[in-house]
């Protein structure tokens, strides 16, 4: 809306008075505001109603039935951070304001746009998932359902919240069941298209099938992972350190259920008893610049990890990007049903 400062309200402007203002902007909204255009609350059509029930004079001051803790973002954020909270919060409004609580802006949701990033997502989804049968039997292991869809129309949503809608599918087992259900996209708001393993290639081996060269970094990521991970915040650390090559690593911990020595020869020096040690591992999700296609060989079964050593080999700018957000590798059927029980959460459903 660009008069969006037409529906700020007073509080002591009557209810009467806010209904008109609402019904004349169509928006069946209102921003309750003092004299420095702070804001106090918002009100809907619904509180209206709601409050002429309980016996609200229509008269009285609109304050008595206002949201008093309205949701509200900090202004200078980028337009998929709002999208985000407004699809969580199922807003159809959300108020700006700035660090002085003063609104500056109102966003609807059906006119917020989130420009698509041109960066590509090429998702490895050509694994036999051997170890989720019998589930993987008749279905690759991304088209298990988690919740009530595939995981990997989960990780697609993941992308798209931030504008990524450009998407590439190395696919191999089972391929035409991605392809009956994904098509080219179209219905999903973005664009699929797809590479086709003869043979199984690892985690990188497929990038070398790629007909047209990606020209900006791209992410890659496996099929079988469920992560509330910021891709954004990934490919903007990406740019910022200058890498050619970014992987995303998780912290692992692991205990070890004795008590730990030292020596010095014969001589107990010191016992450690159950010890944690932890370490970063590859979380597989990945950001890439296009040059490093070039040090892939052609259609050779050739491993992720394999292609950053030699990078590092060859000194090139190389970074880990820790993922403090979730994160869950769904490899076995425990993995499976662990991320069925956390979906709700994950996803943010009630």
């Amino acid at each position: 809306m660009e008069k969006w400062n037409e529906i700020l309200v007073q509080a002591n402007m009557s209810l009467i008075d806010v209904m008109k203002i609402i019904d004349d902007s169509t928006l069946q909204f209102a921003v309750v505001v003092d004299k420095e255009q702070c804001l106090l609350g918002t009100v809907t059509d619904g509180d209206i109603r709601r409050g002429i029930l309980r016996g609200e004079g229509l008269d009285g001051p609109i304050i008595s039935i206002m949201n008093s803790e309205p949701i509200s973002a900090k202004s200078g954020q980028k337009p998929y951070t709002y999208k985000k909270l407004m699809d969580t919060k199922q807003l159809r409004q959300l108020p700006i304001i700035d660090e002085n609580n003063k609104i500056v802006d109102i966003l609807f949701r059906d006119k917020l746009d989130v420009a698509p990033n041109k960066n590509t997502v090429i998702l490895m989804l050509g694994g036999l998932g051997t170890r989720l049968r019998p589930l993987t039997n008749d279905i690759p292991k991304p088209m298990l359902k988690v919740g009530n869809k595939p995981i990997l129309e989960t990780i697609i949503d993941g992308f798209k919240q931030y504008g990524y809608t450009n998407f590439i599918f190395s696919v191999n087992y089972k391929k035409e069941v991605i392809q009956e259900y994904f098509q080219n996209g179209e219905a999903f708001d973005v664009t699929i298209k797809y590479i086709e393993e003869e043979k199984r290639l690892g985690t990188a081996g497929a990038l070398s099938l790629i007909k047209e060269k990606p020209t900006e970094p791209f992410f890659v990521m496996n099929g079988d992972l469920l992560t509330q991970i910021n891709f954004e915040q990934l490919m903007e650390f990406h740019l910022e350190h200058k890498s050619v090559a970014t992987m995303c690593v998780r912290e692992f911990e692991y205990q070890i259920p004795y008590g730990v020595i030292k020596t010095d020869g014969i001589q107990l020096t010191k016992i450690k008893e159950k010890p944690i040690h932890r370490s970063f591992v590859n979380a597989g999700i990945y950001v890439l610049n296009p040059n490093v296609l070039d040090y892939i060989p052609k259609a050779e079964f050739y491993d992720m990890p394999t292609l950053f050593e030699q990078l590092i080999a060859k000194n090139m700018n190389t970074a880990a990007f820790p993922i403090r957000e979730y994160w869950l590798d769904i490899g076995q059927i425990d993995d499976f049903n662990r991320a069925n029980n956390e979906f709700k959460e994950f996803s943010n459903e009630s």
